[in-house]
């Protein structure tokens, strides 16, 4: 089973989201249930092209929200570096 860690930014984008969005307050039960999938299958997440090439993503608890994460094979270590809100311009699916 791979081991899955929260990068600081990924905490940090995720507290932003739950303050800018009003999230629930079970937000990161949430987050950490559909993350548990990761463990067990770290490559079950869509893999990412242009700048984000070599980045996996899993939707979220919600269908808007971007779990990007990488996953190192040879450590058997899957590194969660953002969370993001797929609706804006700048999301790590836009190619820009």
């Amino acid at each position: 089973m791979a081991k899955v860690a929260l990068a600081p930014a990924a905490v940090a984008d995720l507290d932003a989201l739950i303050g800018e969005l009003d999230l629930p307050r079970d937000t990161r039960a949430r987050v950490r249930t559909r993350l548990s999938q990761l463990a067990e299958f770290p490559e079950s997440g869509e893999a990412l092209s242009g700048r984000w090439q070599g980045f996996r993503y899993l939707l979220g608890p919600w269908s808007w929200m971007l779990i990007l994460y990488a996953y190192d094979e040879d450590a058997d270590h899957v590194a969660i570096v953002t969370i993001q809100d797929a609706r804006r311009s700048r999301s790590a699916t836009s190619d820009r």
